[in-house]
């Protein structure tokens, strides 16, 4: 498997071993047919969405795709199905709005410990840049059904964004009394840029990319002001 597969970053990125006992709970017996993992069930659901297919085609691109297969969590490839296209109504009924968001939430945790926290650029005598920005996001994220809030790219963004505001809003109340100049966070703006976009039944591919490079941007700017509070003082 190739590390640069955006299927085989995904999965790395998903916490699935996390969530296997909680999703485990919604099947009290040992009756019946073994039930599916919660990487398979989620993963499923994941690969639906993102691909835009059916369900039954979800299952047969899975079986067709060794990539898919590892990131709904088999161990090696077979040309045999995963699971009948109908479980796929079974996965929306078990997975609840509440584990997903706990998925979010652990998401976002990991996506800021690999997001490296960029110093605004800084200006010489003559008014010029010193140097550019370095350093890699993985944007990355998973997509699912409209019907209930599974995790999307542009939704997790927006979400992580309003985490770091709600941050900076506790860091800056510890240090208010030095400074009267708080961080600005522009988030009414960044909100309405996430909700020009999330608004919007299909948004073409290029509306997508140009939104998410702006919660990015929100995001990077947020994590400089966090940096620059903490080392101010707030804790």
């Amino acid at each position: 498997m190739s590390a640069d597969n955006r299927w085989v970053k995904m999965g790395e990125l998903i916490p699935w071993s996390e969530f296997e006992s909680e999703y485990a709970e919604n099947f009290p017996t040992e009756k019946g047919l073994k039930a599916k993992s919660f990487r398979m069930a989620l993963g499923a659901l994941i690969i639906k969405e993102k691909l835009g297919i059916s369900d039954r085609e979800t299952v047969e691109q899975i079986r067709e795709n060794p990539y898919l297969q590892y990131f709904i969590g088999q161990s090696s490839y077979s040309n045999e199905l995963a699971f009948d296209p109908s479980l796929l109504v079974q996965f929306r009924q078990k997975i609840s709005p509440n584990l997903i968001n706990k998925v979010n939430e652990r998401m976002v945790e990991k996506m800021r410990e690999i997001t490296p926290v960029q110093p605004e650029k800084k200006k010489d005598s003559d008014g010029k840049n010193e140097s550019p920005n370095r350093g890699k996001l993985i944007v990355d994220a998973p997509s699912a059904p409209a019907d209930i809030s599974y995790p999307t790219d542009l939704g997790l963004l927006s979400g992580a964004r309003v985490h770091t505001e709600k941050i900076i809003d506790i860091l800056y109340k510890q240090i208010k009394y030095q400074t009267n100049k708080k961080p600005r966070t522009y988030r009414n703006l960044a909100r309405k840029d996430y909700l020009l976009i999330a608004k919007q039944r299909r948004p073409s591919r290029n509306k997508k990319r140009q939104a998410i490079k702006k919660q990015l941007q929100y995001i990077k700017r947020n994590l400089a002001h966090i940096e620059q509070l903490i080392n101010s003082g707030s804790t």
